[in-house]
């Protein structure tokens, strides 16, 4: 696998919608009917939660 370089793992943060909580998160995949599909991780770039496909 190829190593992220700084840049690479930046731009991954900011492309992704960022929640305040866990919480938020997940009732945003429960509104949008994939909560089944997605979990929620605190990213180590912004502190705050993105959604990822489990």
């Amino acid at each position: 696998m190829k190593k992220l370089t700084p840049e690479m793992k930046q731009r991954m943060c900011t492309r992704k919608r960022r929640y305040r909580t866990q919480g938020d998160a997940l009732d945003a995949a429960l509104l949008a009917g994939v909560e089944r599909q997605r979990s929620a991780y605190r990213c180590t770039l912004c502190s705050l939660w993105h959604l990822t496909t489990s």
